[in-house]
């Protein structure tokens, strides 16, 4: 029996009064993964360095010497983050092929907070796709209906965390590759704004979109991990420089649910509960129900651009992953896979005047939703408008008709994807097949901490994150 399931506040309680240690808690984390081998979540398994770094964080417990609720605790990074002397692959043949020569920021930060990393997790190629259905490295699986893709990008931090492997798992969203994996896998993915955690030595695929954050049980672990990576970084001048206002202490209250008294959720009703699968809506319908019924204040808003939303991201999507792998798509176009490939190649026939208006527009609707917004603290839509899908699905059925797969990924993360707001997606059941279904919560830029109380007063009122995938 695993322990990974728990809190990671409740796990840091047992270190410190000695129920368990950081060895016991890594060498569980081990067996899960090797007994569950067959999801392929992960690419690498750092046996050696885990279990030297869960001997010293347990030294250093018994020393006196505690770096926080992360402290001794197993996580995982995806494939496409550095971690000093590991190969950086990025799900790919064209990577990785001298190992890094120092840890990306969020490592060092993730070291910094004593956790002890586990091993590097599946992703879909170049992080440019939604199913981690990888030729190089392996279809991984979906705990909850191995026959169904666990999404993507970041599948593999999905899954790894779903299946209680981990605590909690780095990943990294453009598009949704953080949001994705959340839903289908039934945990709790945090995409940062643009700008709050760095990217330094991290392998981009769009980089006006790109962003590292966690997939964990509850969004309060998700805050405890946004808290240890958030952080100004002279290696990415992107970043934001004022300090961090760490979001996990405010959630600490007597009774989560006071979160939820007063508010203001904003809904797009003719968007958000149109376009998905019946059990989607239903869900939606249900999670909106319970908010109100604990204080939150359910009110429809109108938010211009957003049915064009996923055609511009697409561009952007298409034509900054293709600039970057313009030589080597020339040089070795073979070693990428076929969608891979297909969708660089189709980065390379936007012009540059398609691209320059994709921008313009991204602008004109992020200064639309805020707008919007300027009334509620959070937007709430589904995740996505579909749950797991079967491997090989190209599109998916929605109101009786055929839709694109990479559209329908897109049509809800798009809103905090082209704004750079931050999202959270949290479980809110599961459909009539048995698979998790998600709930997207997005707030203004810099704003995690609304998003996180959402979630958090959220799961105090339901117990969905509490549902567990069945072992085999």
């Amino acid at each position: 029996m695993t322990d990974l399931y728990r809190p990671i506040a409740e796990l840091a309680g047992m270190l410190r009064s000695g129920q368990t240690s950081a060895v016991t808690l890594t060498e569980q984390s081990l067996a899960s993964i090797d007994e569950q081998a067959d999801l392929a979540a992960f690419v690498h398994v750092d046996l050696e360095g885990a279990r030297a770094a869960a001997a010293r964080a347990d030294a250093e417990l018994t020393a006196g010497v505690d770096r926080g609720p992360l402290h001794g605790l197993p996580v995982a990074v995806k494939d496409n983050i550095d971690v000093q002397g590991q190969h950086t692959r990025a799900g790919s043949l064209l990577l990785g092929d001298v190992p890094a020569a120092r840890d990306a920021t969020v490592v060092t930060r993730l070291r910094a907070a004593g956790a002890v990393l586990i091993g590097r997790t599946n992703m879909h190629e170049l992080a440019w796709g939604g199913t981690t259905d990888n030729p190089h490295t392996g279809r991984a699986r979906n705990p909850w209906n191995r026959d169904r893709v666990p999404a993507g990008s970041s599948g593999g931090s999905g899954i790894a965390v779903a299946a209680g492997m981990v605590v909690a798992a780095l990943g990294t969203d453009t598009g949704g590759s953080v949001r994705l994996p959340a839903s289908v896998n039934g945990v709790s993915g945090l995409r940062p704004t643009i700008g709050r955690v760095s990217n330094a030595g991290v392998v981009p695929l769009a980089w006006t979109m790109d962003t590292v954050g966690p997939l964990a049980r509850t969004a309060a672990d998700a805050a405890v991990v946004h808290d240890a990576i958030a952080w100004w970084d002279q290696r990415d001048r992107t970043t934001r420089r004022e300090p961090v206002r760490l979001a996990a202490p405010g959630l600490q209250v007597d009774d989560p649910a006071t979160h939820l008294r007063g508010l203001r959720v904003g809904m797009i009703a003719d968007y958000a509960l149109v376009g998905n699968q019946p059990d989607v809506t239903a869900a939606v319908r249900d999670a909106l129900d319970a908010l109100a019924a604990s204080g939150a204040v359910i009110s429809e808003i109108h938010v211009s651009g957003v049915d064009e939303l996923v055609d511009a991201q697409l561009v952007v999507d298409a034509v900054e992953p293709s600039a970057m792998h313009l030589d080597l798509l020339r040089s070795r176009p073979d070693d990428y896979g076929d969608d891979v490939r297909t969708h660089l190649e189709i980065g390379l026939r936007y012009s540059g005047v398609e691209y320059v208006q994709a921008q313009r527009f991204r602008a004109w609707f992020r200064d639309g939703l805020l707008e919007a917004m300027r009334d509620v603290d959070v937007l709430v839509t589904p995740t996505l408008p579909f749950t797991a899908l079967p491997h090989g699905a190209e599109s998916v059925e929605l109101d009786g008709r055929p839709a694109s797969l990479t559209a329908g990924n897109m049509r809800y993360t798009a809103i905090g994807s082209m704004a750079g707001f931050p999202g959270l997606s949290v479980p809110i059941g599961l459909d009539h097949d048995g698979l998790p279904i998600g709930m997207l919560i997005t707030a203004r830029a810099f704003d995690e901490s609304a998003v996180l109380r959402a979630g958090h007063g959220y799961q105090a009122i339901t117990d969905h994150h509490l549902l567990r995938p069945d072992r085999r």
